[in-house]
C-alpha cells in the first residue's frame, strides 16, 4: 500500500510540477502560495509545522517568493518576533493562474474516476493524514 501511494503521489507530483514550472515556480511555490491564500494570518512558525517543512526550508522559500513579489512578510501584532508572511495580489494572480493547470492535470490524472470515486478517494487521503503532528514533509 505504502508503494502505491508514493508512486500515486509521485504521478500527482510531476503532473502538477509541470503546470507549475510553465509560470516559472516550483510546486513548493505553489503549494506554499495556496496555503497563504487559503489560511492567511498564520506565522512562518504555523505555516511551517501545517506544510511539514522545517524552519529553514520554508524561510528560503519565503525568501525567493519574497524577492519575486509574489510575498510579504509583516510582524505579528501578537508576538513582534514572530512574523506572518501574506501573499501579495501578484503572487494571488499567479496563484490562481496555476490552479487552474494543476486543476486539469489533477483531472486528467484521475479521467478514469467517477465524480463520487474521486470524492471518496479525497476524503480518505484525508482520514490518513488526519491530525497528526507528525505528518511529515508534503514537498
Amino acid at each position: 500500500m505504502t508503494w502505491l501511494l508514493h508512486r500515486a503521489a509521485q504521478r500527482m507530483h510531476s503532473a502538477t510540477g509541470e503546470q507549475a514550472e510553465k509560470h516559472g515556480l516550483s510546486l513548493r511555490d505553489y503549494i506554499v502560495l495556496s496555503a497563504l491564500q487559503m489560511t492567511p494570518n498564520l506565522t512562518q512558525g504555523e505555516l511551517g509545522k501545517a506544510l511539514g517543512l522545517d524552519k529553514t526550508t520554508l524561510m528560503s522559500q519565503l525568501d525567493r517568493l519574497e524577492l519575486r513579489g509574489l510575498v510579504v512578510r509583516r510582524s505579528d501584532p501578537r508576538d513582534r518576533r514572530a512574523r506572518i508572511p501574506e501573499i501579495t495580489d501578484t503572487g494571488n494572480a499567479l496563484r490562481a493562474r496555476v490552479a487552474a493547470d494543476c486543476a486539469d492535470a489533477e483531472a486528467a490524472a484521475l479521467s478514469s474516476f467517477s465524480q463520487d470515486q474521486v470524492r471518496d478517494f479525497r476524503r480518505m487521503l484525508f482520514e490518513i493524514i488526519g491530525d497528526s503532528e507528525d505528518r511529515g514533509s508534503c514537498l
